[in-house]
């Protein structure tokens, strides 16, 4: 005759599950699911124990999810298996669920564990050629409404592997910010210390933008972008108002900050007495020092006049990086353009051709060209050709036969595009570079 019982798990048990926890682990048994999943679930979804006088000697944990049911965890202290007690706590813990409709109840072990009667025993089946994939959500569920107040958002996954070409950017970016902020213990390790702010310059339109969101996306930090235009009309002051921002984000746990166009609000100090805007500069001075003592977070600041910039704001410091981001070179904009290309054509386009013609374009300026000459394309297989298409200098077919710009198409919008960049724009570029940037 059995000593023990099985009942609904109560709150006073949580000693007992985190002792059958540590059984479990003692005897060499990884838990698919963390403890502290396996105690939420306890609180929130069916638990079932099995008891001999006030001792917890088993448990099982289960959660339902629409016609799916899972064991969450399932244990027995070691003096007490092979009397049943498992097979019995699966019994009870799917009549617990069953109001459910449940039409599965499935169950994943680790490769380590070998007592799988009380499954068998209760008729689960062990299903062959399966792999237990998983994946940690980044941004807990309590982020969420801060970021969302912030005005912040989760990025797309892709966004750093769809950024075309600038393989020397993204590497230097790769090895400088994103490895030492991804691999923070690795990092420590070594003594290097992760960065917490950086300054992003060079000419407009070529990708400042882009890559601060890449970077939010490479690490899976969530981006908030702070817009000095919106803050100036707090009732508080653009000072206040800035304060008070960089106060909400200290609560996210990681955080990309992005500020575009910094040198609006911290441009060159002169002048006496002082204006509304160096107040702006000296409450900015004044964040960074604090924001850089919060691990876990990145401010990046992009300009295109960095020498518009106050001395004291690029100092060593307060910025661990100035990194210059310039005009695409030959294998980027070649990058770009087969991106842009429609696929069914790109290999009957003089890419090559483009390529050398776009010298000195950005990559704003690169695609600028690629959908105005795609625009172009539609509108003569339309209203030209009637929808018929023509030959491959201006009708819109390409050699295979599909419809789509050709290289004339893509010309003819290259000669159309006025470039962004100046050569007096670029070669003051190429100076900053020299005497501004820290990489």
């Amino acid at each position: 005759m059995s000593n023990w019982r099985i009942r609904d798990f109560h709150s006073s048990d949580l000693d007992g599950i985190l002792h059958l926890w540590e059984s479990l682990k003692a005897d060499g048994v990884e838990p698919v699911y963390a403890l502290s999943e396996v105690l939420a679930s306890c609180e929130k979804d069916h638990a079932v124990v099995a008891v001999q006088g006030d001792q917890v000697v088993g448990a099982a944990v289960g959660r339902a999810a629409h016609d799916q049911g899972w064991i969450v965890f399932l244990a027995t202290l070691p003096e007490f298996r092979g009397r049943g007690i498992g097979t019995s706590l699966l019994a009870a813990v799917e009549n617990r669920m069953a109001p459910h409709g449940l039409n599965k109840l499935s169950a994943l072990m680790p490769e380590t564990e070998t007592r799988v009667e009380a499954f068998l025993g209760r008729g689960f089946v062990v299903k062959k050629n399966l792999r237990y994939f998983e994946r940690t959500i980044p941004v807990q569920r309590q982020e969420l409404e801060p970021l969302g107040l912030l005005g912040g958002r989760i990025l797309a996954r892709d966004l750093w592997e769809n950024v075309a070409g600038m393989r020397r950017e993204k590497e230097l970016l790769e090895r400088r910010l994103v490895l030492p902020l991804a691999e923070a213990d690795l990092a420590d390790e070594y003594g290097v210390v992760p960065p917490r702010a950086v300054v992003l310059f060079g000419p407009p339109g070529t990708g400042k933008t882009t890559f601060a969101k890449a970077i939010a996306s490479r690490l899976e930090w969530p981006f908030v972008e702070v817009f000095p235009s919106r803050l100036a009309a707090d009732p508080k002051g653009l000072a206040g108002a800035l304060r008070e921002t960089f106060l909400e984000i200290a609560e996210l746990e990681h955080c990309v900050v992005f500020i575009d166009e910094v040198e609006e609000i911290a441009s060159q100090r002169a002048g006496d007495p002082p204006s509304p805007l160096q107040g702006v500069t000296n409450e900015l001075l004044k964040i960074i020092p604090a924001f850089r003592e919060q691990p876990g977070r990145l401010l990046v600041c992009a300009t295109n006049f960095i020498r518009a910039l106050d001395s004291a704001f690029l100092r060593h410091g307060r910025f661990d990086y100035v990194i210059p981001i310039g005009l695409p070179d030959t294998h980027a904009r070649e990058a770009m353009w087969q991106r842009f290309i429609p696929a069914a054509v790109v290999d009957d386009v003089d890419v090559q051709l483009l390529v050398e013609r776009t010298q000195g374009f950005s990559p704003a300026d690169i695609e600028y060209a690629a959908r105005s000459a795609s625009q172009r394309a539609l509108e003569k297989a339309v209203y030209d050709d009637g929808g018929a298409g023509g030959g491959n200098g201006a009708g819109g077919v390409s050699a295979n036969g599909r419809r789509g710009p050709v290289t004339q198409d893509y010309l003819d919008a290259i000669g159309d595009t006025r470039t962004t960049v100046s050569e007096e724009v670029h070669r003051d570029f190429l100076e900053d570079i020299e005497v501004l940037g820290r990489v």
